[in-house]
């Protein structure tokens, strides 16, 4: 397998902040990758930050709450700010495309999503798998405990009409800024279900307005 690619977040890096480095080999083959999207569609991964920016959120799997809480957040961003930006948001799972719309409908997300089942991305980009210790890590975007957390994705599989993971466990997720082409502007690997990148400084990095998660959205020029 190839080596991941291991560029995370640094001052400075974002909008305007310099020349891009040379495209990774990594993305060059993830770009290539399938994807496939509610409606059984497949397309090139690279198609979705070819022609403008992307923020790519790469979540666990369907059932883990902690992915659905903070997809329930990335679900407040108004579509607006992301127009006014250029950026689109996208997140991947890996599970059936056939969770997709479910997922949507759960975490009110009306953006784009897709899957990757077999995972083909996230072993290209070299993303974690396993759980490094969660005892210092904590999302602002996850509300729930381990033990409440839990008890509700076993819930939700267990009353699902296909009794199934909606994914492999034991695959962590990530988060990208891609595009337009083969810029790279912004990369983080989760090392655990809570080790997400703040959204708002996601945001800031892409050149979109910032939320107020906690009230009304309220807007903060970057």
């Amino acid at each position: 397998m190839a080596a991941p690619v291991r560029r995370q977040v640094e001052a400075g890096v974002g909008p305007g902040a310099g020349t891009e480095a040379e495209e990774p080999a990594e993305l060059r083959a993830a770009a290539q990758c399938l994807v496939q999207g509610a409606d059984a569609r497949r397309v090139r991964f690279g198609a979705l930050f070819r022609a403008r920016r992307a923020i790519v959120v790469f979540v666990r799997h369907f059932l883990c709450y902690a992915c659905k809480e903070y997809v329930e957040d990335l679900a407040k961003i108004p579509k607006d700010f992301l127009q006014d930006a250029n950026v689109r948001l996208i997140v991947i799972g890996q599970s059936s495309y056939h969770h997709i719309k479910p997922f949507c409908n759960l975490t009110r997300y009306p953006h784009e999503m897709y899957v990757d089942p077999d995972l083909a991305l996230y072993k290209i980009l070299g993303m974690k798998r396993g759980e490094a210790a969660t005892s210092s890590a904590q999302s602002p975007h996850v509300k729930s405990n381990l033990l409440s957390g839990s008890i509700r994705s076993i819930w939700r599989a267990m009353t699902s009409p296909a009794f199934d993971l909606q994914g492999d466990p034991a695959q962590q997720g990530g988060t990208l800024i891609l595009g337009p082409g083969s810029e790279v502007h912004f990369l983080h690997f989760d090392k655990n279900r809570l080790d997400h990148a703040p959204i708002n400084t996601v945001l800031q990095l892409a050149g979109v307005k910032t939320v107020n998660f906690t009230n009304k959205p309220q807007v903060i020029h970057v």
